[in-house]
């Protein structure tokens, strides 16, 4: 008697194989947005950290020295013009205020480097040359505490980046030099400009201490937080550079007149329609060697400095052509980096960016804060009721402005 015996063949068909690859592909779809959207906010957590770090650090270096660290330090030679003075020599006073926190962010080693001479093939003076000088160690060093690791930025054609920067006020009115010209010569008008226009916590080339920030250090903006470029044109990081926003001469040698209003970079015509945070190819923006955050060593504004005019993550734009002057009052582009404008903090974080306040405080400000009004022309010496810029008043940008300046005695309602 033959038995049959019936086999049952185990196993998927392929009609079931597809649906199981299928499920997967969804779960794998669904998961992957949660596994970055944690990554990124580890990524932002370690970022606002950083930032915790060096507003420790500046509270440490106040209560050692009875002042913040100064926008605008380092060596000169004076009566010398220290823009074209060999840079082996002095850095014309160009240093940011990250090179003298050194100390106070666990970079004692760097600050050893910088602060003593160096002999070699330069022969660097103590502080070194200027900070845009690619052969000093010092300045092409990365400082990690400076670096938020949502920025993928790094190397060439930058030296050390930062991703952090100091708050220069609610207007960019003398916001690089300050209240000195070139040799180093405090001038009347220049004094009077930058004292009714330079508002916020830190003033190029001019000590600030904490006593004089009268609007509270928890309402005060310290410092904010930027992207660095990554040569793209981003219109965040590259900065254009013929923005017509500058003091006017009325009485030459006695006070000047401000045009332009924070709108024209906001609403630039060299901004791609259809990828509005870029500019077209052909706009007259900064070299790449110039890019936001290029040099961490640097008081440039470009490179760190922000103002609150223009809410987080808006284009930055520099004053016009020929603003600051070349040799002999003629336009000089290769200085345009030094110039001022409107200068946002931006990030890449979604909806916003840190800042850190006067008080230490680590907060996220979204690009939707209240900004006040984009048309009204900055704060300065000759500013007007009418116009709502005479010296003294209130932010014409809202809280965002308000939180620019040390001692305008703005009223802030509710959270920001």
């Amino acid at each position: 008697m033959t038995r049959h015996i019936k086999r049952t063949n185990v196993g998927f068909t392929l009609v079931e194989l597809l649906v199981v690859i299928a499920i997967i592909g969804v779960l794998v779809g669904l998961l992957l947005p949660a596994v970055q959207a944690a990554r990124e906010a580890a990524r932002r957590m370690s970022c606002s950290n950083n930032f915790k770090q060096i507003g420790l650090g500046i509270h440490n270096y106040h209560s050692s020295y009875n002042r913040l660290p100064k926008h605008g330090s380092g060596t000169f030679v004076p009566g010398a013009n220290n823009g074209y003075t060999p840079r082996a020599q002095q850095n014309g006073g160009r240093l940011s205020i990250f090179v003298g926190l050194t100390p106070f962010i666990e970079q004692q080693p760097l600050w050893e480097l910088i602060s003593q001479p160096t002999k070699g093939a330069f022969n660097w003076v103590a502080f070194g040359p200027h900070p845009g000088h690619i052969s000093y160690e010092g300045w092409v060093s990365e400082i990690p505490s400076l670096r938020c690791p949502s920025d993928p930025g790094s190397g060439l054609p930058s030296l050390g980046r930062t991703n952090y920067a100091a708050c220069l006020g609610d207007s960019p009115f003398r916001g690089s030099w300050g209240l000195y010209d070139r040799q180093f010569n405090v001038l009347d008008r220049r004094a009077e400009q930058t004292r009714a226009a330079q508002r916020g916590i830190f003033v190029a080339r001019q000590e600030v201490r904490f006593r004089d920030v009268l609007d509270g250090l928890s309402n005060t903006l310290m410092c904010g937080e930027i992207a660095t470029d990554l040569g793209d044109l981003d219109a965040r990081t590259r900065p254009k550079h013929d923005l017509n926003m500058k003091a006017e001469k009325n009485n030459p040698g006695v006070s000047q007149v401000p045009i332009g209003t924070p709108r024209g970079c906001s609403s630039h015509p060299d901004l791609d329609p259809t990828r509005p945070q870029f500019w077209f190819d052909d706009t007259n923006t900064l070299t790449v060697f110039e890019g936001r955050g290029y040099r961490w060593g640097s008081a440039s504004p470009v490179f760190n400095g922000i103002n609150t005019m223009l809410p987080p993550n808006s284009p930055v734009c520099l004053f016009q052509k020929g603003e600051t002057g070349g040799v002999n009052g003629g336009t000089n582009l290769a200085y345009a980096f030094q110039r001022t404008g409107v200068l946002p903090p931006s990030s890449r974080h979604p909806g916003g960016c840190h800042v850190l306040m006067g008080d230490g405080a680590v907060r996220f400000i979204t690009d939707s804060i209240e900004s006040g009004n984009p048309d009204n022309i900055p704060v300065a010496i000759m500013g007007t009721a009418a116009d709502n810029n005479v010296p003294g008043s209130a932010s014409p940008y809202g809280v965002w402005g308000a939180l620019g300046t040390r001692a305008s005695r703005e009223v802030i309602d509710g959270e920001f």
